[in-house]
C-alpha cells in the first residue's frame, strides 16, 4: 500500500499528501478497525497482478441516500495498463447491482487526464467544477465532478 500512497507521482492527483510508512500502516489499520465497530460504509477492491502483489486499490464510500463516491489509485509503474478502468467498472457494477445505489460520483483533479478519461470510459457524466475543493500538497485544488446514475 505504501508504494502507492507514499509515492508523490501518485498522490499529486489524490485528495491527500503522500503518506509516510507509519501513516500508510495507520490508514490500513484504521479502515480495518472502523469495519469492526461500525456499519459498513466503504468498500475496497485490491488490484493485484498474477503474483498477488498489490498494485492499486479502488474505494467506494457510501454517503447520502443510495449514493457513493468512488476513488482509485494505481502504482505509477503500472499506469496505462487498464487496471484502474477495470477496477472502477467492477466496483460500479457492485454498487448498482449489490448495494442498489442510485448515484456514484467521482471528484477528479483537473490536471488528472488519465482519471478524467476513465470517468468518461465508464460512462460518467461531467457535472461541474468544485472550486478549492481539496487542500493537498500545500495548496487548494479544484475538482471536476463526474457522476453515473443506475439509470444511465
Amino acid at each position: 500500500m505504501h508504494a502507492i500512497v507514499g509515492d508523490d507521482r501518485v498522490t499529486q492527483y489524490l485528495s491527500f499528501d503522500s503518506r509516510t510508512m507509519e501513516q500508510s500502516i495507520e490508514m490500513v489499520a484504521g479502515a480495518i478497525e472502523r469495519s469492526r465497530h461500525h456499519a459498513r460504509n466503504e468498500f475496497y477492491l485490491a488490484v493485484t497482478r498474477g503474483d498477488d502483489k498489490l498494485i492499486g486499490f479502488t474505494r467506494l464510500a457510501l454517503g447520502g441516500v443510495r449514493a457513493a463516491k468512488i476513488g482509485y489509485a494505481v502504482n505509477a509503474d503500472q499506469w496505462g495498463c487498464g487496471y484502474a478502468t477495470d477496477s472502477v467498472h467492477i466496483l460500479i457494477n457492485f454498487g448498482f447491482d449489490q448495494l442498489a445505489l442510485r448515484r456514484i460520483t467521482a471528484a477528479i483533479g483537473p490536471n488528472n487526464a488519465a482519471s478524467l478519461a476513465i470517468a468518461r470510459k465508464v460512462g460518467m457524466k461531467y457535472e461541474g467544477r468544485l472550486r478549492d475543493h481539496v487542500f493537498t500538497n500545500g495548496s487548494w485544488r479544484d475538482s471536476l465532478l463526474y457522476s453515473l446514475l443506475s439509470t444511465d
